[in-house]
């Protein structure tokens, strides 16, 4: 009858937390699960955005490229005529330093 004595408070705190410790209800973790699906959702939003905003620079960014490379090309068939009329201006200023 001690051991039985000695016990009950052992057993009433077992049966007690077994009672208490319960699983969460569906309500509960369909309102977990909701507040979370809607943080995703919103990342999910922005991360389109910013996916789409990051499409629309990369296409900038290549057109630009492309004009620069013909706006070098241009530059250096222009150097090549300067570089063509210096020469002639030098050949023509020696002719003249002759006569």
């Amino acid at each position: 009858m001690a051991l039985l004595t000695k016990m009950a408070p052992v057993g009433l705190v077992l049966v007690g937390s077994l009672a208490l410790g319960g699983c969460a209800t569906k309500g509960f973790v369909r309102e977990q699960v909701g507040a979370v699906n809607q943080r995703v959702d919103a990342l999910e939003q922005k991360l389109q955005a910013t996916d789409g905003t990051a499409r629309q620079a990369l296409t900038e960014a290549q057109a630009a490229s492309g004009q620069a490379q013909n706006n070098g090309q241009r530059l250096d068939q222009l150097n090549a005529r300067v570089d063509s009329v210096e020469q002639q201006m030098q050949q023509a200023q020696r002719k003249r330093a002759r006569n």
